[in-house]
């Protein structure tokens, strides 16, 4: 899969409007009403991330999570991050 270009990324951007670029990655924090319900976003993001084979850098903070995506090996952002992006949304 290759990395898109910057008109593509523009494009892919709206369809993840809570997420913010930086440079070569797209982020998002989620918040959660504890620690516990935090970790069962993690685990079902572990769980879909597995499936795309692609995985988000993960930093988690009592109740809140940040999502990090970037598809390192290509170089930047591809269709696989804000596919990523998607699922962690709906599972928010």
């Amino acid at each position: 899969m290759g990395k898109l270009s910057e008109a593509e990324v523009a494009s892919k951007t709206g369809s993840v409007p809570d997420w913010k670029r930086t440079g070569a990655e797209i982020s998002r924090t989620f918040q959660f009403k504890d620690f516990a319900g935090a970790m069962r976003f993690v685990n079902a993001v572990a769980g879909e991330a597995e499936k795309a084979n692609h995985h988000p850098d993960i930093d988690i903070r009592w109740n809140k999570v940040k999502l990090t995506l970037s598809t390192h090996d290509a170089g930047g952002l591809t269709d696989k991050d804000f596919a990523l992006a998607q699922v962690c949304d709906k599972l928010a």
